[in-house]
């Protein structure tokens, strides 16, 4: 695991490290204390992850047009 605190961390990076946590966990072959420590630090990738994906959703924009169809501005996608 990395000693990198999770809310310091990309969106990459904390995927990648909670795909190693996932991997080490369906393994089965850590101890229980180890277990623990993975479950939780997961939880908290899985959250960073989930955060970083739904800032990413807030910036996409969609393309306005006025009435003679051309582009006039930009205006946050509701819905995603």
């Amino acid at each position: 695991m990395s000693d990198t605190p999770v809310n310091e961390m990309s969106f990459e990076a904390a995927m990648a490290e909670l795909e190693t946590v996932l991997g080490k966990l369906e393994r089965g072959d850590v101890a229980l204390d180890e277990s623990i420590t993975l479950y939780e630090r997961g939880a908290l990738l899985k959250a960073r992850c989930e955060a970083k994906l739904k800032e990413a959703e807030e910036k996409v924009a969609a393309i306005t047009l006025d009435s003679d169809g051309n582009p006039a501005g930009l205006k946050p996608v509701e819905g995603l």
